[in-house]
């Protein structure tokens, strides 16, 4: 059993962090039904489009475990004129590696694409909306560096309350272009992605501006990041870019496998894939709040404490998913009507909508134990088994499944439920260990 007092600091650090992510969540499943409607062309290309973005932005999305490991480092550490500066150093990077960033990708957004679908109206409908979405890389790596900062500083309500008001305008704007609605242009699918820029911007707006009024006296834009912080943070950060870079590049991979199979199967995939992070997105806020507690245990090297953090979220994060899952099987028609109206569809999908939220409770020790070991600084180690995992195990079989053998979708989402348990198993084995208890940030 979870002490009582160790329970509340876990829910009052990831409430929050769920809350947004959450909400991020629900505003990918929610842009995911207003573009269903207008068909599976569209579906279809939205999809391709978002995965393409996803490996983009996936570059600057590792910024947030580095400036939240780091600012619960120094919090633990009693430094607390220094709390804000791992996040003048997020910054930074996060400007340097943007720009050239967006620029290439919307240079080549179209060749892109046409990497990834044969279909010409699926490549029209996702050049346009990955255009639109590439040019909020910089919005991104300043979200991530910011989150960080709130969450490791114990303020990850901060976090929830921007993430919400963005996400909400997100919709409003998106809707509006899409549909041609208050005299705004009607630009169809390409409308949504858009829509996602301007509320990014909005967002890394809000961030700054509480920041500089809270954080100012903890050294945020005080000066320049030395050259150890940023050394210190390229080398926190780095490894999770590449690895989120790789697990974007699988997702896109994965995409690209379904769509051998059909472009049913492409429209339905993008469906349950967003269903799916509506289960994995809270997990994740979860280990989150263990980044914090763990980074900050092992700043005042109290390793029992640490270790215990990570099992006990892993708890809590199990409970919870169960929780979430349990409507994915047992009626997953009912949710698959709320984005698809075809029957055809609605049938293709529901036997994989019941293996995720199945699957979701087997995934509940590698999601916390990951962003756990993250806060240890043990970033190398997690790259190489979620890389390996990803890219020498799932994905050359799903392509044998797929494609070349011909079991379809079912086959495919069947695999997952394999890979979910072996990689839970493999973190599980690395915590027990504490080898990480030896890690100097």
């Amino acid at each position: 059993m979870i002490e009582r007092q160790r329970l509340k600091q876990i829910l009052s650090l990831g409430l929050p962090i769920i809350g947004g992510m959450l909400s991020q969540s629900l505003l990918n499943l929610v842009d995911a039904a207003m573009v269903g409607h207008l068909g599976e062309t569209s579906l279809a290309g939205v999809g391709i489009g978002s995965y393409a973005n996803f490996m983009a932005i996936a570059l600057v999305m590792g910024l947030g475990a580095g400036v939240q490991a780091l600012v619960a480092r120094r919090r633990g550490e009693g430094r607390a004129d220094e709390i804000a500066a791992p996040l003048n150093a997020g910054l930074l990077i996060a400007l340097c590696l943007a720009l050239p960033l967006m620029l290439l990708c919307w240079s080549f957004a179209r060749p892109i694409i046409a990497l990834l679908t044969t279909d010409a109206a699926v490549q029209q409908i996702g050049g346009e909306y990955f255009e639109w979405r590439v040019l909020a890389v910089f919005a991104v790596g300043m979200n991530f560096a910011f989150r960080g900062y709130w969450n490791g500083s114990h303020r990850s309500g901060v976090y929830m309350r921007t993430l919400v008001i963005m996400h909400v305008t997100n919709v409003l704007i998106s809707y509006s272009l899409i549909h041609g609605l208050f005299g705004l242009p009607r630009m169809g699918a390409p409308g949504s992605g858009l829509g996602t820029t301007l509320a990014l911007y909005l967002g890394s707006l809000i961030y700054a501006v509480q920041t500089w009024r809270s954080a100012n006296h903890q050294g945020f834009l005080s000066r320049w990041p030395s050259r150890g912080e940023v050394s210190r943070m390229l080398r926190l950060s780095l490894p999770n870019s590449v690895q989120q870079f790789f697990f974007a590049t699988g997702i896109t991979a994965l995409f690209w496998i379904i769509g051998q199979v059909g472009t049913a199967e492409l429209a339905v995939a993008h469906v349950l894939i967003n269903l799916a992070l509506f289960l994995i997105l809270p997990a994740i806020g979860l280990g989150m709040a263990a980044t914090t507690l763990v980074s900050q245990s092992l700043g005042a090297e109290d390793f029992d404490s640490a270790h215990r953090w990570g099992w006990e979220v892993v708890k809590v994060a199990a409970i919870g998913l169960a929780l979430l899952g349990a409507p994915f099987w047992l009626v997953p028609e009912l949710i698959l009507r709320l984005f698809v109206s075809d029957p055809a569809l609605i049938e293709l999908g529901s036997w994989p909508l019941r293996l995720t939220g199945l699957g979701m409770v087997i995934d509940a020790t590698a999601l916390v134990l990951t962003q756990a070991l993250l806060g240890a600084g043990a970033n190398r180690t997690v790259m190489t088994v979620s890389l390996g995992n990803q890219w020498l195990f799932f994905l050359p079989l799903a392509y044998l499944l797929g494609p070349v053998l011909g079991h379809g979708l079912l086959a495919i989402w069947s695999l997952q439920i394999l890979q979910r348990g072996l990689a839970s198993t493999i973190f599980a084995v690395m915590w027990q260990r504490r080898d990480w208890t030896r890690i100097q940030l």
